[in-house]
C-alpha cells in the first residue's frame, strides 16, 4: 500500500523538515548562515520542547527542536538525542483531515501514535518509524491564519511560549 497515493487528496503538503539539536541557538546559526529566515517558534512547554521554523530561500521549512532544560531522561528528545546524536528527527505533511488521515494510515497497516487533538490550534499523530521505513512521519492538522509562534527569534532564545498551549 502506497500511502501517499491512498492519502491522497487529504495531504496539502510537504510542510517541514525538523531537526533535533541540542541547542537551538547554536543550530539556528548554522540554517541562518546557509541563508534561511526566521518563520516563528517557542516553547512548548507541556510537550518539553523548544522549536524554530526557517524558512529556505526558494522554499522548504526546517524546524529545530530541541529540550527544554526541565525535560527529564525519558522525554523523546533527550531519548533520540542519547540514542542517535543531532540530525533529522521527522518529516511532517500537512493534512486537511486529521482523523481521515489516521484512519487510512491504520488501514495501510502504519503504527500511528502520539495522537493529540486537544488543542484548538493544533492536531497531530505519528506514524511510527518501526512501521515506515525507519522515517517518523508527522501528520498535523492546523489552520495556516493562525501565527506561527513569538515573532523573533530572540523571543524564542528568551523562551517565550508557542502558543498552541490551548
Amino acid at each position: 500500500m502506497d500511502i501517499a497515493q491512498d492519502l491522497g487528496g487529504l495531504v496539502e503538503r510537504l510542510d517541514h523538515v525538523a531537526v533535533a539539536v541540542e541547542d537551538v541557538a547554536s543550530a539556528a546559526r548554522l540554517v541562518t548562515t546557509l541563508g534561511a529566515t526566521f518563520r516563528g517558534g517557542g516553547d512548548d512547554v507541556p510537550k518539553g520542547f523548544r522549536w524554530a521554523q526557517f524558512v529556505m530561500p526558494g522554499g522548504g521549512t526546517i524546524e529545530l527542536l530541541a529540550p527544554l532544560p526541565s525535560s527529564g531522561p525519558d522525554h523523546f528528545l533527550v531519548r533520540f538525542l542519547e540514542g542517535h546524536g543531532e540530525g533529522m528527527h521527522h518529516i511532517t505533511l500537512k493534512v486537511t483531515d486529521l482523523e481521515a488521515a489516521i484512519e487510512i494510515a491504520e488501514a495501510g497497516g502504519y503504527r500511528v501514535v502520539g495522537v493529540d487533538t486537544d488543542r484548538n490550534s493544533w492536531k497531530e499523530a505519528f506514524i511510527h518509524p518501526k512501521s515506515s521505513h525507519g522515517l517518523l512521519v508527522q501528520l498535523a492538522q492546523w489552520d495556516d491564519s493562525v501565527p506561527v509562534g513569538p515573532r523573533s527569534l530572540e523571543d524564542v532564545l528568551a523562551g517565550t511560549p508557542d502558543g498552541y498551549d490551548t
